[in-house]
This record gives C-alpha cells, sequence and structure tokens, in this order.
C-alpha cells in the first residue's frame, strides 16, 4: 500500500492536515536534537524522509542519521530528495524491519518514529527494539495522529477524517481504499493514558506527553534508564 501511494504523499499529507504537521514537526526536534554535539539518529518509519531532512538542517554537522523503512517505494523518494539537498554524507536510507534491526546495542543517541508506530503490527516488540539499541540516556521521540477528546472536536474531526479524506485521496492518489486505512488507523490507535503506559511496561523511563493543536497529534518521549 505505502508503495503505491509514495509517489504522492508528501503533497497529500501537508494538504489534508493544512499544513499544520511541519510545525508538528518543527516542536518535536527540540526533543530530538542537542546542536552542540554530534549525536547518531534513527528515523523509523520514516517514509519519504521528510522528518529525516528536518533533522538533518538543524542537527550538529557531525551527526548522521539513518532512515528506516518497510517500504521501498517510500524510500526511493527519500533517496531522491536527500540526493537533491546533497546530504548523502549525512542521511543514510534503509529498508528494515524495526523489530529486528541490526544496529548494535546502545548504539543510538535518539530514535525517532513520526506519524507510523500506529501502523507496526507488533508494537510493543518494536518499543523494545527500540530500547535495546538506544545507549543509556537516550531517547525515543514519537509523534502521532489523534482523535481529539473534547466531543465538538471529535465530532468535526470524524467527519473530516472518516469522509474528506478518503475522498481526497482517492482524486490525487487513486487509492481510495489506503486513504480510508489512515483514519481506520489513527482511530484504533491506543489513547494517551494507554499509550503512556505501555512504554513504560516496554521499560521507558521518564515517559511524557504533549498534545498538540487540540490533540489532533500528540507526542510520547521515552528514556532509556542510564
Amino acid at each position: 500500500m505505502f508503495d503505491g501511494i509514495a509517489p504522492g504523499y508528501d503533497r497529500l499529507n501537508h494538504l489534508m492536515s493544512l499544513g499544520v504537521d511541519r510545525s508538528w514537526r518543527r516542536r518535536a526536534l527540540r526533543e530530538i536534537v542537542t546542536p552542540g554535539q554530534p549525536q547518531r539518529i534513527l528515523d523509523i518509519a520514516c517514509g519519504t524522509g521528510d522528518f529525516s531532512l528536518a533533522i538533518a538542517r538543524r542537527m550538529h554537522a557531525d551527526s548522521r542519521i539513518t532512515g528506516l523503512d518497510l517500504s521501498e517505494g517510500m524510500l526511493a523518494v527519500m533517496r531522491e530528495k536527500v540526493a537533491r539537498e546533497g546530504l548523502q554524507d549525512r542521511i543514510s536510507c534503509e529498508q528494515g524491519d524495526s523489530e529486528a534491526m541490526r544496529f548494535a546495542d546502545g548504539s543510538v543517541d535518539c530514535a525517532a518514529i513520526a506519524f507510523g508506530i500506529r501502523n507496526f503490527e507488533h508494537r510493543e516488540a518494536a518499543l523494545r527494539e527500540v530500547l535495546r539499541v538506544l545507549r543509556p540516556g537516550g531517547r525515543l521521540v514519537i509523534l502521532e495522529l489523534s482523535v481529539p477528546e473534547n466531543r465538538l472536536l471529535r465530532w468535526v474531526y470524524n467527519l473530516y477524517f472518516m469522509h474528506f479524506v478518503p475522498w481526497i485521496g482517492a482524486r490525487v492518489s487513486g487509492d481510495k481504499a489506503a486513504y480510508k486505512y489512515l483514519p481506520a488507523s489513527v482511530q484504533a490507535f491506543p489513547g494517551r493514558r494507554e499509550w503512556t503506559a505501555i512504554m513504560t511496561r516496554c521499560g521507558y523511563a521518564n515517559v511524557r506527553h504533549r498534545a498538540f493543536t487540540f490533540g489532533l497529534c500528540r507526542m510520547y518521549v521515552g528514556e532509556k534508564k542510564s
């Protein structure tokens, strides 16, 4: 599915969120990037690389990012974007499974998952695998779409995401099923209390949460114990 929608993925994301998704990523950068020191950063479910590129623009010159994704179609788009910006020496892309990564224990300073965790088949297994590759004191930062808790906002959200998003997605990408899956996957993702409890259960310390844009997006941060 993601291979099929890769060519128009960025344009549709920005269109459907009215461009607000860029501000969500910018706010998450404060939890990911330590400008004054080199970092090894892992962008999991990196898709077409928007987040990796945003990180690269802020990070220390000696930092390096690896983008990991299951979809080769998404990675092909990402490689083109990285090459256009001349960042091949700072960003690498590879196909792989977040539940069985090739990286050594404790080899990553920070991991990020932007709008991808809800698509994982075994989320807790992936969380534990990310924890394995993080160094002690390292951090996982997750951005994910969310259903607003306010009843009125939830009604508007459901109207837009359950009806208009599939229509827009079908018109632009030609794949209505993919854009029916999007709102359904957001609806099925655990709420903030349940998700923070899951991260804690998987071994993360200092787990915290922030809501953006009335709860349309949520950021979760957890650390590996030192």
